[in-house]
């Protein structure tokens, strides 16, 4: 018996130590794979989170972040003139940025940008560096001597990226009329924004502003008219010691803008001083009391209305006197003068009464009808409103009609001549190409041809006969003819009797006139002691420069043996 449970208790050790054997190695696997199943989660967590995180920051606005956007600039469209010539492209450009998370010692970094970038704003520059941020800018468009520099100095968490940069080969050429893009390369002045409003904004927005599928934008413009235009403008400035000058050349058939000039401008490719107020573009956001360019719509108003014709006369022997003002002529003939010598002679006692045939409301009317009172319309988006009276009365109507009393731009006096001229009709100026077709889908007529042919006969003979104000415009072999307008300006809530704001304008040929050229110049001096200083000084000589120099790009032949010189129709 005791043999017996000796193995019976021998057996029972024997099965109780398999059992533990077995439970130890059920424990030390469970322990295992909860290892692996926690190792696993960590890792998924690690990534989850790496994942969220990215998509966090995908949903983050970039200009949120402390610094400046760091997308590239969007592309822009070349400009060209007429000819193709280009007129304003984009080039490539290194602008530099930093990563402050990335840089240890933010005084040594500014220390050594100072070396190369010297009017580096330093306490700007070092509250971003210090910021924490992940980028920033610190110098927009760089020079590529500038970008070699600031590499060769190594400098960890600075770098570059290429971006977008409007240039403008021919400089300040035609800067008034291109206008300027800002850093981003989006327009803010001139045909650029005009370019931008059209629907480029939308598509840089939208990232689809891609270069190959932009087409060029061609304009108007002549490069080598503007050229000359600009050229004609700066000299005259500076030979009568005028504070500014300008000259538009229009396409008197379609209302083509083909020149225009205004000094002082700017260089759009360095426009430190573009938004100086006499940087302003005088020739259509300037408005001016014109002078007696103005007679010209003056008399063409009173041939319209059918009460006056050329052989008409008016009065100018004495002096009109209305309330306290007393209207004059500045070299008066003391006679009964007849129409075309009201206009050559440039009476001011004649011009009024040709006004005062027609009536107040019929003189607005015309001059309404004639685009000086309302805000010109046409692509550049500097264009000023004219000025007039709130309420006309007799005192006004008779002082507009010799150019004093009502403020308009020198484009749209150019506008309105062309109207005079081409026989009738009116278009809106325009900076872009212009087929006669599309422009004859768009006039308006204004005047009776008989009208337009009277006033080129009055044109012509002002430049031809004795005694006309336009003899300085002429050009031989072109047939050039012309209004000049010397108006005093208001000094301390005076007229001015000594400062001047003077304007000629013109059109050629005048068999059948194809171009108006118009000049300003303002405050001009005498050239020398005793020489004078009206507009047939000074305005006219611009455009008889101007013409000689560019008739031939415009297409113009000369023609030396046919010359017909208009004859002055005088009743004493």
């Amino acid at each position: 018996m005791k043999k017996f449970w000796r193995k019976r208790i021998s057996k029972a050790e024997s099965s109780t130590a398999s059992i533990v054997v077995d439970g130890a190695r059920k424990a030390t696997g469970g322990r295992s794979k909860n290892r692996v199943v926690m190792t696993m989660a960590v890792f998924l967590g690690i990534y989850a989170t790496i994942a969220g995180r990215l998509v966090y920051l995908g949903f983050q606005d970039p200009e949120a972040s402390g610094g400046p956007v760091s997308r590239v600039t969007a592309s822009r469209p070349d400009i060209v003139d007429r000819n193709g010539e280009i007129l304003a492209t984009d080039i490539k450009t290194a602008s530099l940025f930093a990563e402050p998370r990335r840089i240890v010692d933010a005084d040594e970094v500014i220390e050594k940008l100072q070396t190369v970038l010297p009017d580096i704003e330093v306490e700007q520059t070092y509250n971003k560096l210090k910021s924490g941020t992940g980028f920033v800018w610190l110098k927009r468009q760089l020079s590529p001597k500038q970008q070699n520099d600031i590499m060769q100095l190594g400098l960890p968490g600075i770098g570059f990226r290429t971006e977008k940069r409007r240039f403008y080969p021919g400089g300040p050429t035609a800067s008034h009329i291109l206008g300027l893009t800002n850093i981003d390369n989006q327009g803010i002045a001139g045909m650029e924004k005009y370019i931008d409003d059209q629907g480029l904004a939308d598509l840089q927005a939208s990232g689809l502003a891609v270069p190959k599928d932009l087409k060029p934008v061609r304009l108007s413009i002549d490069l080598r008219v503007q050229h000359i235009v600009r050229d004609e403008v700066s000299r005259a400035m500076e030979k009568f010691h005028a504070i500014a000058a300008g000259a538009v050349v229009l396409n008197a058939k379609t209302g083509e803008v083909l020149a225009m000039a205004s000094v002082p401008d700017f260089d759009p490719n360095n426009p430190y001083n573009a938004l100086d107020k006499d940087h302003l573009n005088r020739m259509s956001a300037g408005t001016y009391e014109m002078g007696s360019t103005i007679k010209s719509f003056t008399t063409a108003m009173a041939l319209d209305s059918g009460k006056v014709t050329l052989n008409s006369t008016f009065d100018a022997r004495r002096p009109i006197t209305i309330g306290r003002q007393t209207i004059r002529d500045f070299h008066g003939k003391g006679r009964i003068l007849t129409v075309p010598e009201v206009f050559i002679y440039s009476s001011n006692i004649g011009s009024a009464r040709e006004a005062d045939v027609v009536g107040i409301e019929g003189h607005r009317e015309f001059l309404k009808r004639i685009g000086l009172l309302d805000r010109m319309k046409t692509e550049l988006p500097e264009v000023a409103r004219p000025s007039e009276p709130k309420v006309w009365k007799k005192v006004h109507s008779i002082t507009i009609a010799f150019g004093h009393g009502m403020s308009t731009t020198p484009l749209q006096t150019a506008v309105g001549a062309a109207a005079l001229m081409n026989g009738g009709l009116l278009f809106e100026p325009t900076f872009l190409p212009r087929t006669q077709a599309q422009a004859d889908a768009v006039a308006t007529r204004v005047i009776k041809e008989k009208t337009g042919e009277d006033m080129r006969y009055l044109y012509r003979l002002n430049a031809t006969a004795p005694g006309g104000s336009g003899k300085r415009a002429a050009v031989p072999g072109y047939r050039v003819g012309g209004k000049t307008g010397t108006a005093e300006k208001v000094v301390n809530g005076r007229y001015s009797s000594t400062v001047r704001f003077n304007a000629f304008v013109a059109a050629f040929p005048m068999e059948d006139p194809q171009y108006i050229v118009l000049s300003i110049i303002d405050e001009p001096k005498p050239e020398k002691p005793g020489a004078g200083a009206t507009a047939g000084f000074n305005a006219a000589p611009i455009v008889s420069n101007i013409i000689r120099r560019s008739a031939s790009f415009l297409g113009v032949q000369p023609d030396f043996g046919h010359e017909t010189e208009a004859k002055l129709v005088s009743y004493q």
